[in-house]
């Protein structure tokens, strides 16, 4: 059999499904920031992925830069945009204006969270006075203002302020019930633990896609202190293969593109299909990764 063919159950080689990734960013601060988002944009344009998302700053401090993103991406490239919204520092009524801004400008995808609490994760969280008081009850009004495609947030590890698993798991239940079409995962690096997380969500009778979020180590430390915040174990062999690493930028990136690699191919080779990459505003090291996995240009595909 062929490395491109899968066996079906009654025995017949058919093509292997080809992989569909979507790529998050973060809006822009400045001048400077803004060039780099948009060269890392166009790059991985290429890619043809299945929507990009554009985050949204704790309190809702990026509201503006994120509409502003969304809608420059809706307007100058083929890209499907997906725009983060939370429930957090916001009445109802202000949150609602805003899927009403994105409704009229013909964004139809919304990456639907809770949020962080102004003053950052650990931060104790409670409800705005006259807002939405989780990510299941924003799903649940979204879905009374439009048609969206609507994301949420799935944590493999659970979710650091979830008390027990089945908290957790009936908070994602919550939202799909109030109408999400997909989860998207919080990073993780141990597949044995997204594979455990999607045998519980299952067995919870939860059956939409659940989509493993990928974030490459651009940078080790920052990468790590990202995972102690949101509660993503790193392996300690994991960890051993950047020792020495920190004033070697280039060896840096060869190791960052093999690791995600490797834990692509090995959740591909277990039959999943779709990656969300945290690309952290940074093409190259994405791009490099989709191309050693075998992820071709819209180009290349058109003249397949």
């Amino acid at each position: 059999m062929r490395d491109d063919e899968v066996k079906t159950t009654n025995g017949q080689a058919e093509p292997e499904r080809e992989f569909r990734v979507s790529f998050e960013f973060f809006p822009p601060k400045n001048e400077a920031m803004e060039r780099s988002l948009w060269e890392a944009i166009k790059k991985l344009e290429a890619l043809d992925p299945a929507f990009v998302s554009v985050t949204y700053g704790a309190g809702g401090s990026t509201r503006e830069r994120t509409h502003s993103t969304v809608t420059r991406i809706l307007k100058e490239t083929g890209l499907t945009p997906a725009a983060h919204l939370t429930c957090v520092g916001a009445e109802r009524g202000e949150v609602d204006d805003v899927v009403r801004a994105y409704d009229k400008a013909g964004v139809r995808n919304i990456v639907a969270l809770r949020g962080d609490p102004p003053e950052g994760v650990g931060s104790a969280y409670a409800p705005h006075p006259g807002g939405y008081e989780n990510a299941a009850d924003l799903v649940g009004g979204i879905r009374k203002i439009a048609d969206f495609d609507i994301s949420v947030a799935a944590y493999p590890e659970k979710h650091p302020e979830s008390p027990d698993w089945e908290t957790d798991l009936a908070m994602l239940a919550a939202k799909v019930d109030a109408g999400a079409d997909r989860a998207i995962t919080q990073f993780f690096f141990d597949n044995s633990a997204y594979f455990r997380y999607l045998d519980r969500v299952r067995a919870r009778g939860i059956d939409v896609p659940v989509v493993p979020g990928i974030v490459p180590i651009v940078n080790f430390k920052r990468v790590a202190g990202f995972a102690g915040k949101c509660g993503a174990s790193i392996p300690p062999e994991l960890a051993a293969r950047f020792e020495g690493l920190d004033d070697d930028p280039e060896t840096h990136a060869l190791v960052a593109a093999a690791v995600a690699a490797e834990q692509v191919a090995e959740l591909r080779d277990q039959g999943i299909d779709q990656f969300h990459f945290y690309t952290l505003n940074r093409a190259e090291l994405v791009y490099a990764i989709c191309r050693l996995l075998g992820l071709g240009t819209k180009t290349e595909k058109a003249a397949a």
